[in-house]
């Protein structure tokens, strides 16, 4: 950011908009920095458009995960970068609530009522927030691809005389004008389309599709028809057997492996572990439903005598393999019409794997054939059909392959909590689901094809060579800089569970699957593990964690102790007041919870200065979480006065006195 501004600077005599550098923090801690400017700063009324600088990794390309509500934005942005990123298939997962976090642009967006750009870096998420999170491990390439684009963009929008603040939202919380979507290709050009026209677009497809179906059902009459619900078989299938082959895989790792995600330093170890058996149960599942549909054709041309048996078994099998081919726009078009219904962004992924490879099939198959009998699929039928789609979906699911590692090493919320198999389980079924997306029809050219022997086999090999490379341990699932992160509490009991004086213990635990067994070995000192020790730190509880009681007692002195006094404690008979006086000592990073089923109202206070006011309380799960991050010379006094919660019982006595 700093860069930007030296380098903006040098236009700046010739804006018509100022350009705002906002160094925010708590973002961590609840995203206070940017909520303090937009309800506090004077600046904040003058803003037009807000552009967020996010990361869930290290390094790899700044793309866009969010944009809008109004396109003007991303328009300027596709016409002006260099290097355009950006996929609104994030957005969507953003906006469906898949993804917990939240970012500065939530503030922006939801508090302000502004537009704008929200761009994050993905890759190497694994390290992210860890200790491996250094500035050696951050390309250069990945700061110049973010700074070139971000110039451009910003000469074009200060220079803009068009960039109006318009309400987001109307009434209905809904977007009062049109959205956009947009998507990179290969990261070399940005497409940018209004929902409008998405819409025109989605359901043009989706009735001429459908009359098309419909047409060439009533034409080819009851055989059609069944032909059409076993090819669909096998689609489904292809899908049981894939997920299945794939999750299996993932069950078994934790057994197997001194980690559950034993992938997470060498993310290329998912296309032998995920990748092989999901394309494998693909396979077995849609010949599965060859089999049967071949069967099926087999009885119907059973009754035509005037084709010899050695081209009847032909005709057989090229039809079959047709119909299986013509499942695959089936399987795109559920998806084109489920997505056009939610009004999803991202459905025009479902467009470009419908139109093209129903468009070479048409021009290929059915224009350029001279008879009509079926013949096997042109090799140049899967060329032109494929090449547009893989163009502009590949880098999709890589990244977002990326970002599911990336998630995963954060994956146990409250550790201990959850299975260890479930990340893996979830990885695999995200690649599972891939192959049956991306391959559907692929695999219905090979069952004629040679190579289906040659690619059963060397599927296997790939699966069998990776399990043995993780039973083996040959390749570490951590690193030197990819390290597992634990986190490391320093605990003070001042409850007397333990004795009357308060002692104070270490803690471990970790939020990345699997148990701390070997990390225990290393260090050495004496921790015990177990879900037995359980930890509840209010916010979340840890269920499988390590304590040390050794020569722990002098982590802290007597002295050092946050202490929480109670000053006064008073009852009128209509409502209980308490007064508690705390001095948090040292620490200046720590939290605070309030039981706000016992605790109504409350004040709370620093150096006589109100921080949080006595109205409007918001609560989660029962609690009301005060987070504190202050530097070296923030408060460690504080007062907090707490209304409990009114008793019926007593206003209801109250009441009848004094009648």
């Amino acid at each position: 950011m700093l860069e930007l501004a030296r380098g903006i600077s040098q236009w700046a005599h010739g804006f018509k908009n100022a350009v705002i550098f906002l160094f925010n923090t708590g973002e961590e801690e609840g995203l206070t920095g940017a909520h303090s400017f937009i309800t506090q700063h004077p600046w904040s009324s003058t803003i037009r458009m807000a552009i967020d600088l996010e990361a869930m990794g290290i390094g790899g390309k700044s793309s866009i995960f969010q944009a809008g509500p109004h396109p003007l934005a991303v328009e300027n942005f596709a016409a002006v970068a260099k290097y355009p990123s950006g996929l609104i298939i994030a957005q969507d997962l953003f906006s469906s609530g898949a993804i917990k976090s939240a970012t500065d642009f939530q503030v922006y967006k939801e508090v302000a009522g502004l537009s704008g750009l929200d761009f994050v870096y993905t890759d190497n998420g694994a390290v992210y927030h860890t200790k491996n999170d250094k500035l050696e491990l951050l390309k250069s390439g990945s700061l110049q691809h973010l700074g070139e684009n971000m110039l451009s963009f910003l000469l074009q929008i200060a220079s803009s005389s068009h960039l109006l603040k318009a309400k987001t939202m109307d009434g209905g919380g809904k977007p009062n004008h049109d959205t956009a979507v947009f998507f990179d290709i290969l990261g070399q050009y940005m497409v940018v389309y209004h929902v409008r026209l998405a819409n025109m677009l989605q359901y043009s497809v989706i009735v001429q599709s459908l009359l098309i179906w419909t047409t060439s059902l009533l034409m080819g009459g009851y055989t059609a028809a069944v032909s059409l619900f076993f090819s669909c078989l096998s689609i489904i299938l292809m899908w049981i057997f894939s997920i299945s082959f794939s999750a299996v895989v993932a069950f078994i790792l934790p057994l197997i492996s001194s980690s559950p995600v034993p992938y997470i330093a060498s993310p290329w170890l998912m296309v032998g572990l995920f990748a092989a058996p999901a394309c494998l149960g693909a396979l077995t599942g849609q010949h599965l439903g060859y089999l049967v549909l071949q069967r099926y054709i087999s009885n119907i041309y059973a009754k035509r005598k005037q084709l010899s048996p050695v081209i009847q078994a032909d005709l057989i099998k090229l039809e079959t393999e047709r119909w299986l081919f013509k499942a695959g726009f089936v399987q795109w078009l559920v998806l084109l019409i489920i997505g056009t219904y939610y009004k999803i962004g991202s459905s025009y992924v479902a467009l470009v794997w419908l139109v093209p490879p129903a468009f070479a099939y048409g021009l290929l198959e059915a224009t350029l054939t001279p008879v009509r009998l079926p013949r096997p699929l042109k090799l140049a039928t899967l060329l032109m059909g494929l090449a547009i789609p893989i163009l502009v979906s590949a880098g999709i699911f890589i990244r977002f392959a990326n970002v599911i590692i990336g998630l995963i090493v954060r994956f146990d919320r409250n550790p201990g909590d959850t299975p260890e198999w479930l990340a893996s389980v979830v990885l695999s079924i995200f690649i599972a689901v891939v192959i049956c997306l991306t391959l559907v029809y692929l695999l219905s050219y090979i069952h004629l094809s040679g190579a289906k022997t040659s690619v059963v086999l060397s599927t296997c090999i790939l699966f069998v060579l990776s399990l043995a490379v993780v039973f083996s341990g040959i390749i570490p699932p951590f690193t030197e800089d990819f390290a597992r992160a634990v986190n490391v509490v320093h605990v003070v009991d001042t409850t007397g569970r333990f004795g009357e004086k308060p002692i104070s213990f270490v803690s471990l635990s970790s939020i990345t699957p699997g148990k701390l067994t070997k990390e225990i070995d290393q260090v050495r000192e004496g921790f015990v593990c177990g879900r037995h020790k359980v930890i509840d730190f209010v916010t979340f509880s840890v269920k499988y964690g390590c304590l040390t009681f050794d020569e722990t007692e002098g982590g802290w002195n007597e002295s050092d102790i946050p202490m929480l006094d109670v000053v006064y404690d008073t009852n009128n008979g209509v409502r209980r007041i308490t007064q508690v006086a705390i001095d948090t000592k040292r620490s200046i990073r720590w939290f605070l919870a309030i039981n706000t089923e016992e605790i109504d109202d409350f004040m709370f206070k620093a150096d006589s200065m109100e921080v949080v006011p006595a109205d409007g309380k918001s609560s989660k799960d029962g609690w009301h979480i005060i987070q504190v991050s202050g530097g070296k010379n923030a408060p460690t006094r504080f007062d907090l006065t707490l209304f409990w919660v009114k008793k019926t019982e007593q206003i209801l006595m109250t009441s009848c006195l004094k009648v």
